[in-house]
């Protein structure tokens, strides 16, 4: 919705005065295996929600491309952890029906950027694809971007974020940018049991530059773990077109006949400054090397 505090209250104060409405994409929400999620978890299947782990991998094609263009500034970005991450955030605060409250997180640029590459050995070095011979050599190289390998980069490639929300759920939240696969695994532990998620994803970019659609699935396996009994794979049913085939849903809900959804996946402006609250005060949080409580950055 936006990259920081001040933009985001602007907004809010905007959306007061007027008295217009304002609608977040989040496409994920709609995503057949993230409905299916908020439905477990809705269905009390495991009990209270008392803690998640969160891990998101953006493989060496859709990460690198944080990296080759104006994303790799934080100044216009905010960094991945708001950038990206927007949509990870708001899907905890969807599951479990809460809001965060505390924010830890640290992060580093560890694989991309010219130091971290002289480190590994690399001797050839570019500044732009066009017109370059060693750019010829570099697996990351798209034409006319920038070298993912340069000077300049000012965002986090490897992150790692805690919150604890007003439920009293705690998160362990990582994301990558240079995995060998694209993708997320999420795990719930509740009081009655535990759900196990994994989901692979094929990239948006390749190398190449060819375009695919981004959160096209490649396998998705939900599997609940009751206590004391066995386990159950649960069936979702699949769905066409990008995000999971969650983009064709989203967009009928925007444009098309509005259905009623118990599941409440519509977004308003507020469950987009919820998402980004998270990642604003674990920028704040890694600025300052301490915890963050998120309505001392954003009062929402």
């Amino acid at each position: 919705m936006t990259i920081d505090a001040p933009r985001c209250r602007q907004i809010i104060d905007t959306v007061d005065r007027t008295k217009r409405q304002v609608r977040v994409t989040f496409n994920y929400r709609y995503a057949p295996h993230n409905s299916k999620i908020a439905e477990l978890l809705a269905s009390g299947a495991i009990g209270d929600v008392h803690s998640v782990h969160f891990e998101w991998m953006l493989n060496t094609s859709h990460g690198a491309d944080y990296f080759r263009r104006w994303h790799r500034d934080k100044r216009n970005s905010g960094g991945l952890l708001v950038h990206k991450s927007t949509h990870h955030f708001d899907l905890v605060n969807f599951w479990l029906g809460t809001k965060p409250e505390t924010v830890v997180a640290m992060g580093d640029l560890r694989f991309y950027g010219k130091e971290n590459a002289e480190a590994r050995g690399e001797k050839k070095f570019y500044s732009r694809v066009s017109g370059s011979e060693a750019a010829r050599d570099d697996p990351f190289a798209l034409h006319r971007d920038q070298s993912v390998f340069g000077d300049g980069i000012s965002i986090e490639d490897t992150m790692g974020v805690m919150v604890r929300y007003r439920s009293g759920s705690v998160l362990t939240y990582s994301l990558t940018a240079y995995a060998p696969w694209e993708g997320f695994r999420v795990n719930f532990n509740g009081s009655k049991g535990r759900l196990e998620v994994e989901v692979v994803e094929q990239s948006y970019v390749n190398s190449g530059g060819e375009q695919s659609l981004e959160g096209a699935l490649e396998s998705r396996t939900i599997i609940l773990r009751p206590l004391f009994e066995k386990p159950v794979e649960i069936e979702v049913p699949t769905g066409s077109g990008g995000h999971g085939g969650g983009d064709p849903q989203l967009l009928e809900d925007l444009f098309g006949t509005r259905q009623d959804d118990p599941l409440g996946r519509a977004a308003t402006h507020i469950d987009g400054a919820w998402s980004i609250a998270t990642g604003i005060a674990a920028n704040e949080s890694m600025r300052r090397g301490q915890m963050v409580r998120v309505e001392d950055v954003l009062k929402i």
